[in-house]
């Protein structure tokens, strides 16, 4: 018997399984689509399945749902834009309940609002605070609104035993015997349905590669993509799961701004193939991982106002460049110097603990001044990129809508001179349309004013901010809950206690 023959067999009971999932019971399925070779199988299988139902077994929906980080290699997205409406229009001309979404990040939390509007450093393997904000709670916003709606929902997703040790850990121990659905770990009423879970790699490419797509899509394309690439970026909807998928930076269907990994082999890979205009994203998101951990461009304490100490490794470090200072009075020596953690750029300071080990001062965000600098960055980026862009000179790294997001962010940590609509501006040479009530709440002359003040009496300009800011926020209400316990948390911050 044939390999293909076999093949058709496997393919065809694979189908008959989702048919009997389907038919089991009235709780829509939501399908993890990410652009790459598991979810495409995934969502080609189901969409056939569906195909070969008589009309009245389509009760219910499907939805198809992908994840858009809004930093998604401009490529990727593209493709995955393109597929998603022509899953869509076949769906709807063959009469099928498939629906599909794509799902993103709340404006306040996408990645340049993290990064430049709070501060966050970019992501490295042991802080990956980008999944969570940008792939798995957009997901599960979704998936939450359908179990709202329906009572319970079945997640359908690409995920294949003997990928990873930790993946198969993870997958045995969410499965209930005899039974073909998972739980799912977090989210409440939803269970996981993989279809392909005993396809080896072999078997999906064999698939693609043999059984056309009914959107019309060509999967020898799809191929074509990873020729250079190791992996794709999965839709990940589940926290357990999180590590195991690993960083998607090194494959095609990843973020450009990725920093997890020492290289970016997606933008590499098509640059490569004549990509030239991606040429300024892949220097920027190099500059980003060069900065992300030199002291220069972080704060000395951490976002909650937080000082701590690690070792100092001795072999990098000249002694003779550094102030050592005993732990006990680091406090002392940061006020009488008028050291302010938060914005200091050189600090060649050295602390000795009780038992003579040396120690150096924590990094915590990015400066003002740093955020300042990469957004100024990142807007020549985007102009440079549109300029070499072959299709579409108008496409853009940052929206307006996370523009002003960091302007409020920036506006609260203390920005009154209202940098963002400035810095835009000088780089673009375009005005937008900035809301009036983030207004800067001082003249610059004033401003001038109370930083001398603060100099004068030895308060900390950071910390009047941040008050002010507080006050603002409570104007207004009749009842102020809450202000008083917020003015005491400021208050009480670490580096104000050394």
């Amino acid at each position: 018997m044939s390999t293909q023959i076999i093949n058709d067999e496997m393919i065809k009971a694979t189908k008959q399984h989702i048919q009997e999932i389907y038919l089991a019971d009235d709780r829509p399925w939501v399908v993890g689509y990410s652009g790459g070779k598991d979810s495409t199988v995934v969502v080609q299988l189901v969409f056939e399945a569906l195909s070969e139902l008589k009309s009245d077994q389509l009760q219910k929906k499907i939805y198809v749902i992908s994840s858009d980080t809004l930093v998604e290699t401009p490529l990727i997205i593209s493709s995955i834009n393109t597929t998603l409406m022509r899953i869509q229009d076949k769906a709807l001309e063959l009469g099928l309940p498939i629906e599909t979404h794509k799902v993103r990040p709340e404006t306040n939390k996408t990645f340049w609002a993290s990064l430049i509007g709070k501060g966050y450093p970019s992501p490295r393997q042991k802080f990956r605070w980008c999944t969570d904000r940008l792939k798995i709670d957009p997901a599960n916003r979704f998936i939450l609104d359908k179990v709202s709606k329906f009572g319970e929902v079945v997640m359908v997703l690409g995920v294949r035993d003997n990928e990873s040790h930790t993946r198969d850990q993870v997958l045995k121990s969410h499965t209930i015997e005899g039974k073909a659905l998972m739980r799912h770990s977090s989210l409440p009423n939803s269970f996981v349905f993989a279809p392909i879970r005993h396809f080896s790699l072999d078997d999906v490419w064999d698939y693609l590669l043999s059984y056309p797509s009914p959107w019309g899509n060509d999967n020898h394309e799809l191929m074509a993509l990873y020729q250079n690439s190791n992996s794709e970026c999965p839709l990940i909807v589940d926290k357990d799961i999180k590590e195991s998928a690993g960083s998607c930076g090194n494959s095609r269907f990843g973020c450009w701004t990725c920093t997890v990994v020492t290289k970016d082999k997606a933008l590499i890979g098509f640059i490569e193939n004549g990509e030239d205009w991606l040429i300024p994203l892949l220097a920027f998101r190099d500059w980003l991982s060069e900065i992300r951990d030199n002291p220069k461009y972080r704060q000395k304490h951490r976002m909650n106002g937080q000082v701590y100490l690690l070792s100092a490794n001795m072999n990098d470090i000249n002694i003779d460049d550094y102030t050592v200072i005993p732990e006990k009075d680091l406090g002392k020596y940061l006020e009488q110097n008028q050291i302010d953690l938060a914005s200091i750029e050189e600090l060649n300071l050295l602390v000795e603990d009780e038992d003579g080990n040396m120690k150096k001062l924590g990094l915590g965000p990015f400066t003002m001044k740093a955020r300042e600098e990469i957004l100024r960055r990142l807007l020549e980026t985007q102009k440079e990129a549109q300029a070499k862009h072959p299709n579409d000179p108008n496409f853009e790294l940052i929206r307006e809508e996370e523009l002003k997001a960091i302007r409020k962010y920036w506006f609260e940590d203390g920005d009154w001179n209202d940098r963002v609509p400035t810095i835009y501006e000088e780089v673009t040479g375009k005005q937008l349309d900035w809301e009036q009530d983030d207004r800067p709440l001082f003249e610059e002359d004033q401003l001038t004013d109370l930083e001398t003040l603060c100099q004068e009496y030895g308060l900390s300009l950071q910390l009047l901010k941040k008050l002010v800011m507080i006050e603002k926020d409570y104007a207004g209400f009749k009842v102020r809950r809450g202000l008083q316990q917020e003015i005491e948390k400021t208050l009480k911050q670490d580096w104000l206690h050394l």
